[in-house]
């Protein structure tokens, strides 16, 4: 957004400017705002329709993000924002709102926009008639946009030492790799360890390197996550 500039300038009969004690003051200001860093805003894109929620039956359960569905956690499930993106719900019905984080695939019922945990629900008091009107709107810092990107989850620990223990065994074999890193996350059973290959562009690259390290054995899982545009 354009921010207004300019200060008004008094020029003396001797030809010299000489500026007015408000202009002094207005830049003061300015500069003292300048300084403050700048708050989340809407993004371009913001869309209406129907929410929903989704709770018990899928509580504990993995989400698309590889994070543990936890139903008191503010989330929620979209079609194909970016994972890890913030929104702003506004229930257009009664006009309360809630911030959720994306970190799951859904609502799949046609006509729906969005699918909410059950605290997010009970926020936009909702949870009675199951759905409602509401206003989308992503949340990310000024300039900046997220983009989806895939990973391959290799591994999950209680404890961080195994998790970076686990890290550094990958890392030391020959095979080359895009990127061995460890990533937490809160589940209901508490804070969880995941060690994840990549990340990469396209799904087709994570699927074929999924294939790949499954033959040691495992169970490696495709991923999504965002990154800030630009990043890899």
């Amino acid at each position: 957004m354009e921010e207004g500039r300019g200060a008004a300038r008094a020029v003396s009969r001797g030809g010299r400017a000489t500026v007015s004690l408000l202009a002094i003051a207005v830049l003061t200001l300015a500069g003292c705002s300048a300084k403050r860093p700048a708050k989340p805003q809407a993004a371009a894109g913001a869309v209406t329709g129907v929410a929903s929620w989704y709770g018990p039956g899928f509580h504990g359960k993995a989400t698309t993000s590889g994070e543990i569905y936890d139903q008191e956690a503010m989330t929620a499930a979209h079609p194909t924002w970016p994972l890890g993106t913030r929104v702003r719900v506004t229930n257009l019905d009664n006009g309360r709102q809630t911030t959720v984080r994306i970190n799951d695939r859904g609502p799949f019922v046609g006509g729906r926009a969005i699918d909410l945990s059950r605290a997010a629900a009970r926020k936009l008091d909702m949870l009675g008639p199951g759905t409602c009107r509401v206003r989308l709107e992503p949340l990310v810092s000024p300039g900046t946009s997220l983009e989806v990107r895939f990973a391959v989850q290799v591994a999950a620990f209680d404890d961080e030492s195994d998790a970076r223990s686990f890290r550094r065994r990958l890392v030391a074999r020959d095979d080359p790799k895009p990127g061995v890193y460890v990533v937490t996350a809160d589940s209901p059973r508490g804070t969880v360890w995941r060690v994840r290959v990549g990340p990469f562009r396209e799904r087709r690259d994570a699927e074929g390197a999924a294939r790949d390290l499954s033959d040691d054995g495992g169970r490696p899982v495709v991923v999504e996550e965002s990154v800030a545009a630009g990043g890899i």
